[in-house]
């Protein structure tokens, strides 16, 4: 099968380094694989791409930025040249330009987004409207995407749930690394760290607000704030709130970093205070790395409830926040349950959904 993977933007985000993943997955199992993107390629994905390369997947991202008419251009060109036997579109704009092209080539789509793109944008609402039949499925990373869809759009195309999937495997060493250091007598790191794009929804600045309640009871904590800065303004108010709150020794806050395996294995407890989130990749990577993880009442976390080392809290109110923070820097890592939840079993519902796709 030739499969084609379309992105907005080759950058180190949730949605892009699931695409990787799957991308690698299906190439090693015999099919042939490229990932496309509208955007040109962000300087943080270059070690994807080498991955990918060694992989033997192709890629193919444009080289400078293009405006609408552009866009579909390149993204015809790139099918043309490929010429997939299924594209699996990305994201809310990549599937609108890759329905809007005249191909015959199955195209489904896959909804990442963290917020209601129907709500939020009546445009995009009716250009679905008219785009919807061209599509030969829809697939929601939660049963909320499903929800939005069948509320705002109706029935068709199939809309089907398939949660994102990790490479368990590479964070459960993180578990291991933590009771060789208790074993050694080491104590558990005092570091807090939250993995996500600077926007507001992500929470950054709540974060801030919880941190100062978290040194007065343990002073030497730090915390570390990575991700794509994607809202300069906003990047831009998280960096002056931690002068202003005057705890900016005790923060860094730097953009995407790759080695998120060791940046979990280095810390003490995983925050997502997201006011909206799809299934975010950062959270289950976080599970299987066992470390405390403190997240907000987000549905998309509503799974892990029960689960141990886990709190779902309203991080919107700092003292709240904060005194979960402490609690889970004294907590021990935690072994939890990652079926279904695999990359490889995502990729074995991808390539059904692509056979049935192809007919």
């Amino acid at each position: 099968m030739r499969i084609l993977q379309l992105i907005l933007a080759p950058r180190l985000s949730g949605a892009e380094m699931l695409v990787k993943g799957l991308a690698i997955d299906h190439q090693r199992s015999g099919h042939a694989v490229c990932v496309t993107s509208l955007l040109p390629a962000q300087d943080d994905f270059a070690a994807a791409t080498d991955e990918l390369a060694e992989s033997r997947v192709l890629c193919h991202f444009p080289a400078r930025r293009y405006e609408r008419v552009g866009r579909l251009l390149f993204l015809y060109r790139s099918i043309r040249r490929f010429n997939p036997d299924v594209v699996f579109a990305h994201a809310t704009i990549p599937a609108m330009y890759a329905r809007a092209l005249p191909v015959r080539v199955p195209i489904v789509w896959v909804m990442h987004s963290s917020v209601n793109d129907f709500v939020v944008s009546p445009l995009l609402c009716r250009a679905e409207q008219i785009l919807s039949r061209r599509a030969k499925a829809v697939i929601g990373v939660s049963q909320k995407h499903v929800d939005d869809y069948r509320d705002a759009i109706g029935r068709h195309p199939p809309l089907i749930v398939v949660p994102n999937g990790i490479d368990v495997a590479r964070f459960r060493k993180g578990a291991a690394a933590s009771r060789d250091m208790a074993d050694t007598g080491a104590g558990p790191s005092k570091q807090i760290v939250q993995i996500g794009r600077y926007v507001p929804e992500k929470g950054q600045l709540e974060t801030l607000r919880a941190f100062t309640r978290v040194l007065e009871a343990e002073p030497d904590a730090r915390l570390l704030l990575c991700g794509v800065i994607e809202d300069r303004a906003y990047h831009a108010a998280v960096v002056a709130l931690a002068n202003e709150l005057g705890i900016a020794p005790r923060v860094d806050i730097v953009g995407p970093m790759t080695r998120v395996d060791e940046i979990l294995d280095e810390s003490g407890v995983f925050v997502m205070p997201s006011s909206n989130e799809a299934q975010g990749i950062a959270f289950l990577e976080a599970l299987a790395s066992g470390i405390p993880v403190v997240a907000s009442l987000a549905p998309a976390f509503a799974f892990a409830r029960d689960w141990p080392g886990v709190q779902l809290v309203d991080t919107s109110d700092p003292a709240c926040y904060g005194r979960a923070l402490v609690a889970a820097l004294r907590e021990p890592r935690s072994h939890r349950p990652l079926d279904g939840f695999r990359l490889q079993d995502t990729a074995e519902r991808y390539l059904a959904i692509a056979r049935q796709a192809i007919g």
